[in-house]
């Protein structure tokens, strides 16, 4: 793919397409893309990058002299463009396609993995090797606050990626991350998820068990030893695989945690490392960074410098503001157990607060019935909790779909006050009535969720 000239992206104006159509005009690739939505920031980036960018999806924005069309995860059967590279038999690939031939081949590739605390794992290492001076290559699902932005490319050898289990494209159902050519892997947990790409826990074990087996010997896996499906899909790896966690059976243990308000601590291998940020599964998070950081090279002082200057992720517990002493805070979880360990991050944040949260089932799992159960046994740890309508409800068969009335029934049995509200506006109204001095209210979305944030605090200045 690397002797080809001319590229297309279709569905350009993605997080990641954007990035790595931006980083091939930088090295002289002729690039052009479309996108049905082109609106900044990522079409005034990509315009002041040199590529030219088309506005929905016809044929004819496919260049005559196009070489590759690179189609995104986003693009399915009956788009223009994509039937259009199929009718006029063009070289078409995924995105992980040209990653691995374009930018991966030959470099020291880090690939973050598991269900829960890729974002954030991602974010701290490529943070403590830039802030060691190597200047990595990252592509990452969130925003890092100390980088700025999601993805970049350089020269280093370094280059840490999200490695996502979801499906590359709609004619290549293999997840991303096998794709990555990984010298290191990180595991950090595996549960069910994406119930509209695997149909139980086993297939999600068997795609990261194939992940393990093409890491080559001279490299490394670290799983969460604690974690009996890292365990499982661990048994037969081919290269070396490294346990850590907190039980005696792990490898590397990570011990003597302490945390001091914002502040968790935890030692490893005999040295102390501190992380501005609170709870259990980010001194999990970090320990799995200090350990590929240490393979690659850094020493623990590096590190140190690293983890104490990490400023977090945009959506990872973060405070969009306070008025009147009410605090709203921002988080991407919404798989149950993420929920849990938000719930558990906030409380120790926040130890004497009454909590608030505000659920949106917007994923592809969650609009689904299959954490009807799990889901009221997070949501239910909360003092309060409200449950939002599901998103697009017909793009789930009504047998298949999450209830969310019964949700709130059941939350409300576990002994928690829920409420079922369906639409933003009504929401922002009774939290912003019923919310007093020192509540934190949580929102709990992997999507824009309406711009409920900026609603509900416009709304409590008005109070």
């Amino acid at each position: 793919m690397s002797d080809k000239n001319n590229f297309h992206f279709v569905g350009v104006c993605g997080t990641a397409m954007g990035s790595v159509a931006a980083a091939m005009k930088a090295k002289g690739y002729k690039v052009t893309g479309s996108d049905k939505n082109v609106y900044p920031p990522m079409s005034t980036f990509l315009e002041s990058q040199g590529v030219e960018i088309s506005s929905g999806y016809k044929a004819e924005h496919i260049p005559d002299d196009a070489d590759v069309i690179v189609i995104g995860n986003a693009i399915s059967r009956g788009n223009p463009e994509a039937e259009a590279a199929l009718d006029r038999k063009l070289l078409y690939v995924s995105l992980p396609e040209v990653l691995k031939d374009i930018f991966l081949r030959g470099k020291r590739n880090i690939v973050v993995s598991g269900t829960h605390g890729k974002t954030t794992t991602t974010s701290m290492l490529a943070w403590i090797l830039e802030s060691a001076g190597k200047n990595p290559s990252h592509m990452i699902g969130g925003i890092p606050s100390n980088l700025g932005k999601g993805a970049r490319f350089t020269d280093s050898e370094f280059t840490v990626l999200e490695g996502d289990e979801y499906d590359t494209a709609f004619f290549d159902k293999r997840s991303k991350f096998l794709h990555y050519l990984p010298e290191v892997v990180i595991m950090n947990n595996i549960e069910f998820d994406h119930a509209d790409i695997y149909d139980n826990i086993d297939q999600i074990k068997l795609t990261f068990e194939r992940l393990l087996k093409v890491v080559p010997q001279n490299g490394v896996a670290y799983i969460n030893g604690d974690d009996p499906n890292c365990r499982d899909v661990a048994v037969d790896a081919p290269a070396p695989v490294q346990r850590v966690g907190l039980g005696a059976m792990n490898d590397i243990i990570i011990e003597d945690i302490s945390y001091d308000g914002e502040l968790s601590s935890f030692t490893l291998t005999g040295e102390k490392y501190t992380v501005p940020m609170s709870g259990e599964f980010n001194v999990r998070n970090a320990a799995m960074a200090v350990c590929a950081a240490l393979f690659s090279g850094l020493t623990p002082d590096e590190i140190r410098e690293g983890l104490m200057s990490f400023s977090g992720i945009a959506r990872r517990q973060e405070l969009k503001g306070e008025v009147n002493g009410i605090k709203v805070i921002d988080d991407f979880a919404h798989h149950p157990t993420a929920i849990d360990l938000a719930i558990d991050a906030l409380r120790q944040r926040y130890p004497s607060e009454n909590l608030w949260v505000i659920f949106e089932p917007r994923s592809n799992t969650t609009r689904r019935k299959v954490f009807q159960v799990q889901l009221a046994e997070a949501l239910a740890r909360a003092d309060k909790s409200v449950v939002a309508g599901v998103p697009d409800p017909e793009k789930v068969e009504e047998s298949d779909r999450l209830d969310p009335r019964q949700l709130v029934a059941d939350i409300a049995a576990h002994g928690s006050d829920s409420w079922f509200i369906d639409e933003v506006e009504d929401i922002v109204k009774h939290v912003a009535a019923e919310a007093k001095s020192g509540d934190v209210v949580a929102v709990l979305s992997n999507g824009g969720f309406g711009g409920i944030h900026q609603k509900l605090l416009d709304a409590l200045e008005q109070k």
